[in-house]
């Protein structure tokens, strides 16, 4: 945010787990959000999801690559219109091995092939219970982006959903990333700030973007 006393930093954390404050600039920014305004249409569009115990995700998702549902992916819409899913972009891929590149210094050479897309939208009244990314075979670090709203991101420990957590601050633009020892942590959203999105962006609410490696075969 321009003229804050105190910059943000790039900061650790926990093991294997970076945060890249500012990452995308207010075009590339731009340019995610309208791509995410397609992907949201149907076939295989936006969805509320439901979960096997009978309750309802209050974040909204769209998936790219191969669909995730709880708790596995399929290559269809399962839980919605049945469509295929949609192809995973090639530019959205390599975006994703710049972000570890960036947040690790691994040449992105020395990557898996980013090959899923998770994208949820969350309104000023959404949150996300602590959960572990773990239906993927993969090691891949997860490589998350926000667009629009800021959001307290709980950031846990492998072993539990409750304490020691750390809640940061994540706006329009920034980078998360975590793998390695903090892979399969578990993390939520338990608060979304309405009204913080950047003015020039047009968006109300909040965009997570979470790209993954499956290592699910063909």
């Amino acid at each position: 945010m321009d003229g804050e006393l105190f910059p943000r930093e790039r900061a650790e954390i926990a093991p294997g787990a970076v945060h890249l404050p500012d990452w995308l600039g207010p075009r590339a920014q731009r340019e995610l959000l309208a791509a995410c305004r397609e992907w949201a249409r149907p076939p295989a569009g936006l969805r509320t999801v439901h979960t096997p115990g009978g309750g309802t995700m209050s974040a909204r998702q769209v998936c790219l690559g191969l669909h995730w549902y709880p708790y596995g992916y399929a290559r269809t819409a399962v839980d919605g219109d049945g469509a295929p899913v949609k192809p995973m972009p090639r530019w959205l891929a390599e975006l994703g091995r710049r972000a570890v590149s960036e947040a690790y210094g691994t040449p992105p050479e020395q990557m898996e092939e980013y090959d899923i897309a998770l994208i949820n939208f969350y309104a000023g009244d959404s949150r996300m219970g602590m959960h572990r990314d773990a239906e993927e075979k993969s090691r891949a670090p997860v490589v998350s982006l926000s667009l629009g709203d800021s959001c307290l991101f709980r950031f846990g420990t492998t072993s539990s959903r409750g304490r020691p957590f750390r809640d940061v601050p994540l706006r329009s633009g920034d980078l998360f990333v975590f793998g390695g020892p903090s892979r399969r942590a578990y993390h939520g959203v338990p608060k979304v700030l309405p009204g913080t999105a950047p003015p020039g962006l047009g968006l109300d609410g909040r965009l997570n973007i979470t790209l993954r490696v499956g290592g699910l075969g063909p």
